[in-house]
């Protein structure tokens, strides 16, 4: 395919990586923007013919953003995929069509995704559908915030039909739960810094869902008990509980994963106090 290249961030993918790299030969650019990995990453992405760029990781709208302004590709247009995705081939098939027609006021394309857990796709605890800028123009979109980044587009936002596939756990439970003590703190030091900030209660009803999106998760950093209420919202009123054992699991993780950003937050705030934990 002309006109697309592809940009994967790695660290420490070696599990991860041939498959993602396969699902993506539709392209004759493929980049691997490397953050030092310690195992095989740089060698499976040179075996499968990727060019690897190295830099040392900071923060993830740091890290696409330099793998956006440094690096050079070959074409205007580039689909950002992570190691533990894979590009489907109806969406690949729909990238073709739609890039081949978009105007020069088109800066970024968004996409769904389907995570995969117990080898069943989590089409409801998961809180699906859920929009990711990844398909981008070059010189036309930023990435902001640390962490669950958000891509900013000087242009006109589109959002294709097609999904990419998700496979989070891919490198064992543990792995997850690793990755997530790592993002909640995170996630916590934004719910700190955003005390203050006000709720504009008519963007819920607005058409962009990722502005829906962040204005729910700023309402929701203000609600009390609210791990109990992930996991009732995902599994009783998303209905979870008919992605079977796979949903009631992940239900109870994401449950778990806003206790930590809770707990953590409350530590912060006692140690700005002088108060034991």
């Amino acid at each position: 395919m002309s006109n697309v290249s592809i940009l994967i961030l790695t660290l420490n993918e070696e599990a991860n990586l041939a498959e993602c790299i396969d699902s993506c030969v539709w392209s004759d650019d493929i980049i691997v923007f490397d953050s030092l990995s310690e195992d095989s990453t740089v060698e499976i992405a040179k075996g499968k013919g990727a060019r690897v760029i190295q830099r040392p990781f900071d923060n993830y709208a740091a890290q696409r953003n330099a793998a956006l302004t440094t690096v050079q590709y070959k074409h205007p247009w580039v689909l950002m995929v992570d190691a533990d995705e894979r590009v489907s081939p109806e969406l690949a098939a729909e990238i073709e069509t739609s890039i081949t027609s978009a105007g020069a006021e088109i800066a970024l394309f968004r996409m769904r995704r389907k995570d995969f857990f117990f080898g069943k796709w989590l089409r409801r605890s998961s809180g699906y559908p859920s929009w990711f800028g990844r398909l981008v123009r070059l010189g036309r979109v930023r990435v902001e915030r640390e962490i669950n980044e958000e891509y900013i587009a000087n242009g006109r936002v589109e959002h294709l039909k097609a999904h990419l596939h998700h496979f989070p756990f891919n490198k064992g439970i543990a792995y997850w739960f690793e990755r997530h003590n790592k993002y909640s703190t995170l996630e916590a030091i934004t719910k700190i810094s955003m005390r203050n900030d006000r709720v504009m209660l008519r963007e819920l009803f607005t058409r962009d869902p990722i502005d829906r999106r962040r204005m729910l998760k700023r309402l929701l950093y203000r609600v009390p008990l609210r791990p109990l209420i992930i996991f009732f919202y995902l599994y009783i009123v998303r209905l979870g509980i008919l992605d079977g054992r796979a949903g009631y699991y992940f239900s109870r993780m994401r449950a778990s994963y806003e206790m930590m950003i809770d707990l953590k937050v409350i530590e912060a705030r006692r140690r700005q106090h002088n108060f034991a934990v």
